[in-house]
């Protein structure tokens, strides 16, 4: 599998002197879905703005595989809250990115409908994000980071907010899209159990400062159904990622 992003000792500090991320090192391939775990304050969501290129290193390099072109326009982000614009109906939202690449509404018209019929929003393409459910608004914010058809998709929490079986669902449509287009997920959760359910590979990382302390394949074949979360495998991978996240609590500098 070829490298398609990698973070070489990469540091970072806050101005007030936090040290929120020390010399990480990792590889993310083409492809995969990788999670990054850890207890709160560890660094997940800094690592993971950090690749955005929305957060400056405090040392270290992040190097593209093909470090011949600007990667910038191959990311997607997903924050914890959709970030929807409230005066822009659903299709609007996600024609946004697209609009700043100098597309008119007809021109993205196509790639706008494809993935509103993804994330199963078709009927509700002109309807204001107030009239949308939570997990409606965050359909609506998966969509908007789909639309450029990214390489690589960053997501930061994006359900922690919803109910069970609202994350359940859309735990099973995020996996869907990545099948389907055949990008690279970086997902930050604190959730053992949809780590184990996404990923191929989960990252473990330690309280702050935040260090990869352990990297876990999980090779369980895709699709994934709500099935697997009732597997004797998917418990004691639950039970092994958790003891090494137990781990990660106790492990400081």
């Amino acid at each position: 599998m070829s490298t398609l992003l990698e973070l070489q000792r990469v540091s970072k500090r806050y101005d007030n002197g936090t040290l929120a991320v020390q010399e990480v090192d990792l590889a993310i391939g083409e492809h995969q879905f990788v999670s990054l775990l850890g207890p709160s304050g560890c660094g997940k969501s800094t690592a993971l703005k950090m690749m955005a290129g929305l957060l400056p290193l405090s040392s270290g390099q992040i190097a593209w595989g093909d470090a011949s072109k600007d990667h910038s326009k191959d990311i997607s982000f997903v924050f914890q809250e959709p970030t929807l614009m409230p005066w822009a109906v659903v299709f609007d939202n996600v024609w946004l990115p697209l609009r700043l690449k100098g597309l008119s509404k007809e021109q993205a018209r196509p790639q706008v409908e494809e993935v509103l019929a993804k994330v199963g929003l078709s009927q509700f393409a002109h309807v204001y994000p107030r009239e949308l459910s939570g997990g409606m608004k965050m359909r609506v914010s998966i969509a908007r980071a789909m639309v450029t058809e990214p390489r690589l998709l960053l997501m930061d929490e994006p359900f922690a907010a919803l109910d069970e079986m609202t994350r359940f669902k859309l735990n099973n449509d995020t996996l869907a899209l990545w099948q389907a287009k055949q990008f690279t997920t970086v997902f930050v959760t604190h959730s053992v159990y949809e780590s184990v359910y996404l990923s191929n590979r989960i990252i473990i990382m330690a309280a702050r400062p935040g260090r990869v302390i352990a990297d876990i394949a999980i090779d369980e074949p895709y699709p994934r159904t709500d099935a697997f979360r009732n597997t004797e495998r998917y418990a004691q991978l639950c039970v092994k990622v958790s003891q090494e996240l137990q781990k990660a609590g106790e492990h400081h500098v």
